[in-house]
């Protein structure tokens, strides 16, 4: 059966979703964006600045699922601007050390008009 995760340490959910699914072994994050937990705000304006907090973001839901970001079999990234990739992927390499599968994509917008959005999946 599917657990909903929820953790105070990521942003909640800005619609009617769930931050986050575990099953069968697996955690499904929802898409994460540059909210600041602590203050439900969008503070950063830099894509590196946006990208380290989708990280910390991730990092700290998918902890809550009982997993990690050394676990991750699958991501998306959502960009803004493409442009912005090479600074995107320098700040990601940092964190997905074991080089999961990945989908890399530019979209027209983004929720709160944020630079990048991150989802993934992980081994639990």
């Amino acid at each position: 059966m599917a657990e909903v995760i929820y953790t105070k340490n990521a942003p909640d959910a800005i619609g009617p979703y769930s931050q986050a699914i575990k099953t069968n072994g697996l955690a499904f994050t929802s898409g994460q964006i540059a909210i600041n937990p602590a203050t439900g705000n969008v503070e950063e304006t830099t894509i590196e600045g946006q990208t380290e907090q989708v990280m910390k973001n991730l990092k700290n839901l998918l902890e809550a699922a009982g997993s990690s970001l050394e676990k991750a079999v699958k991501t998306v990234c959502f960009l803004a601007d493409m442009n912005d990739f090479a600074a995107f992927n320098a700040i990601y390499g940092q964190y997905f050390t074991g080089k999961p599968a990945r989908s890399c994509v530019a979209v027209k917008t983004l929720p709160k008009n944020v630079l990048c959005e991150v989802e993934v999946i992980a081994e639990c």
